[in-house]
């Protein structure tokens, strides 16, 4: 009876699934309502962006001050004002009535894929290998998911605490009255590798059906991400070049600008610019949705004046996505791109970064040369070639600094540049006190605040379901 509810749950989602509409190449195979059966019924269940393939973060971009927030929108005591303003007296608590989006969406993810591991074992019209890669996909998927939710709601990665520590509830079944334990940070990510490891085990294919499937490159690359948020660099290093064995192309940043050079250097043009960042971006290992929503094209968001000086000079991408803009009493750096953007995957980009990280920290006799290669041939596709230069490190300090600078800029708007922030914060070796003035006063946001652990939303603390959840933050 429970699995019944379960599956009815289900097929209000395939209704979403029929009614969506991406791209062709994405075509929904299930026609109909109905209680899944076969496996394509299942493996529709991955194809529906508004279900599984959002991630939601404004409030980590607010915190970041990578998101430019109006001054018409400070006026009021907000979650969002809190974060962004770095208001360490606010009870964020009591604010988070509202900004439910991250946690339900992640969790409606979650589910998805629950029911898919636990059901797509007996589906019809299958063979056991088609049914073991659509529950890698899965496999893969809400280990994604776990990885924000753990990097949102707790505090980071620690080995000496991690095994103490509370985390995010871990559930594991998709039946709508399963038992969820609030487990430790250990133990989260011990359930992350653990997922990732038996979807590579369980035959996830390098090409996968569509973009919208992880395919083994994506596993590869998430597994780098995991370990160096674990400060395992030896073996984040090692997961990142298998991801860079799948595919390791860099898409090139300056052809675009030279492209669509006439538009890019006229000032008063805000025409919106085709974003190359969609679902056939050669970089892309899995497409995931961020703070945009699926299925149509949005606008690039718009970042702050401080935030834009922090994009090294010549940069091709930063010049082909914003633009100084006045309006009122905001100024910002308004997004000039339009269409598609891959905030919440996994792309090659990225890999190049952690690669680069992992090679500065495992340097011996602080020889950085081959850091710095990798992080150059990143910055050799994006910084304008009359601007170009390799560059050079002497200090493990400054090969960190540099490769945070790109990896920061590159990321811009998923959640990965506030993970390394929590990170670099708890190593303390290279944490950052941030600053800014706003209406002539200064504002701090210290590395050891409060303010990096987000806490959970009114409706998962008074609604547990069948479990308990306890705040990791005080306010």
């Amino acid at each position: 009876m429970k699995l019944m509810k379960q599956l009815i749950y289900t097929c209000v989602l395939m209704c979403c699934v029929m009614c969506s509409s991406c791209n062709d190449y994405l075509d929904i195979v299930p026609k109909g309502n109905k209680i899944p059966t076969t496996l394509a019924d299942y493996e529709a269940l991955l194809r529906d962006e508004y279900t599984i393939g959002q991630t939601p973060i404004s409030n980590a971009l607010y915190l970041l001050n990578d998101y430019y927030v109006t001054v018409s929108n400070l006026n009021s005591p907000t979650l969002t004002r809190a974060n962004y303003m770095w208001d360490e007296t606010a009870d964020r608590i009591l604010l988070n009535n509202a900004d439910e989006s991250t946690y339900y969406q992640l969790y409606a993810a979650i589910s998805s894929c629950n029911l898919i591991i636990e059901n797509v074992p007996s589906a019809t019209e299958a063979t056991d290998a088609e049914r073991a890669e659509v529950i890698a996909y899965a496999k893969v998927i809400r280990s994604l998911c776990y990885f924000v939710l753990a990097n949102y709601y707790a505090d980071t990665y620690d080995a000496a605490t991690a095994g103490e520590k509370r985390s995010v509830p871990l559930i594991t079944s998709a039946n709508i009255n399963a038992p969820s334990q609030q487990v430790t940070i250990q133990a989260i990510y011990d359930f992350i590798i653990q997922g990732v490891q038996e979807a590579i085990g369980e035959g996830l294919p390098e090409q996968s059906m569509t973009v919208l499937h992880p395919n083994l490159g994506a596993a590869y690359a998430l597994l780098a991400r995991v370990y160096l948020q674990m400060q395992n660099y030896s073996e984040a290093l090692s997961y990142a070049n298998l991801a860079l064995g799948q595919n390791d192309q860099l898409y090139d940043w300056n052809a675009y600008y030279d492209e669509h050079r006439s538009t890019i250097e006229n000032p008063e043009d805000y025409t919106g610019l085709p974003t190359p960042t969609d679902y056939s971006y050669v970089e892309n290992y899995y497409f995931r949705c961020g703070n945009g929503s699926p299925n149509y094209t949005t606008n690039e968001l718009n970042i702050p004046v401080e935030r834009a000086e922090r994009f090294e000079e010549g940069d091709a991408r930063f010049l082909s996505r914003w633009k100084l803009y006045s309006q009122n009493q905001d100024t910002y750096y308004r997004g000039v791109g339009n269409g598609y953007f891959n905030w919440g995957g996994l792309t090659t980009t990225e890999v190049y970064l952690i690669k680069a990280e992992c090679q500065a920290r495992l340097a011996q006799g602080g020889d950085f040369t081959e850091a710095m290669n990798t992080l150059n041939a990143v910055r050799q596709t994006r910084i304008r070639p009359e601007v170009y230069q390799p560059l050079t490190a002497s200090t493990l300090t400054e090969a960190i600094e540099l490769i945070r600078r790109t990896k920061d800029n590159e990321l811009i708007f998923s959640i990965v540049p506030f993970a390394d922030a929590r990170r670099f914060n708890q190593e303390g070796t290279y944490a950052r006190t941030m600053t800014k003035t706003y209406e002539g006063e200064t504002y701090t946001l210290r590395p050891d605040s409060h303010l990096w652990t987000m806490p959970f939303p009114a409706g998962a603390i008074n609604n547990p379901g069948n479990g308990s959840i306890q705040q990791n933050v005080s306010k």
